[in-house]
């Protein structure tokens, strides 16, 4: 069959695919050796496919020797409509909500069973993240991944308690019962809090934005350092959270 390779089963555009899958926040720059290993393929077939995707432009040489995601990779992704709409009208609120706090902020959508960030304001005099735009977050242990489950419906919950909920610090929520009863919690107040669950020393607070139908389009939330007054932030972040859910109607 046209567009099959010789191993039976599997595509070409497959094979491609998993050679752009070994990119992720972790691995931004590969070698020809890390994406043969990492996508399972032999280095000659791995050699192929990337010189495919370089003269394509998804993917660039460094002088290294290495490779990266290219820019009309970029390019591309930034027309997903539910990305460029929702960070289109989510800037502005984020700007003046750092402004007003100078805490690093983060905008982020479900994807799959975790948070996927799709923009972010930091500062240097902010406590130090690990979060990048296009890097994924859990659901259990982040205040934007609260907002977002809480909001979700059953069916999400299962999928990320069943598996078993990763214990990120020793302050990560690892039982399903308590974790439900935080998600009541989050509807009820409209805000989502985590302390110290994700990463020791930070503490976060975000809220949803909303849909019409009251289903969630993704969450904003506050990360800063473990001392500050999440209390007196929460407000800030659920008056911004809502101005982008109007602005998005």
């Amino acid at each position: 069959m046209a567009g099959r390779t010789n191993t039976p089963g599997q595509t070409v555009s497959r094979r491609l695919l998993s050679v752009l899958d070994c990119f992720d926040v972790a691995h931004p720059a590969l070698s020809l050796t890390e994406v043969a290993t990492r996508s399972g393929l032999p280095v000659s077939t791995a050699r192929r496919l990337i010189n495919e995707l370089r003269d394509w432009g998804g993917l660039e040489r460094l002088a290294d020797g290495r490779y990266r995601i290219g820019m009309r990779l970029w390019t591309i992704g930034t027309l997903a409509p539910q990305q460029r709409g929702l960070r289109e009208a989510a800037l502005p609120y984020m700007h003046d909500l750092f402004q007003a706090t100078q805490e690093n902020l983060q905008l982020t959508v479900l994807e799959g069973t975790q948070a996927l960030c799709i923009e972010k304001i930091s500062s240097t005099k902010a406590v130090p993240t690990h979060t990048h735009i296009g890097g994924r977050l859990p659901l259990h242990a982040t205040g934007v991944g609260k907002a977002i489950l809480a909001f979700s419906g059953e069916e999400l919950l299962r999928a990320v308690v069943e598996p078993g909920l990763t214990r990120m610090t020793p302050h990560t929520i690892t039982q399903p019962g308590r974790l439900a009863a935080v998600l009541n919690e989050v509807r009820r107040s409209g805000v989502a809090y985590s302390y110290e669950e994700m990463t020791l020393g930070a503490v976060s607070v975000a809220a949803p934005i909303l849909r019409l139908d009251g289903g969630v389009r993704g969450a904003l939330g506050i990360v800063a350092h473990s001392r500050a007054a999440l209390d007196r932030l929460a407000p800030a972040v659920r008056t911004a959270a809502l101005g982008i859910t109007r602005s998005t109607h």
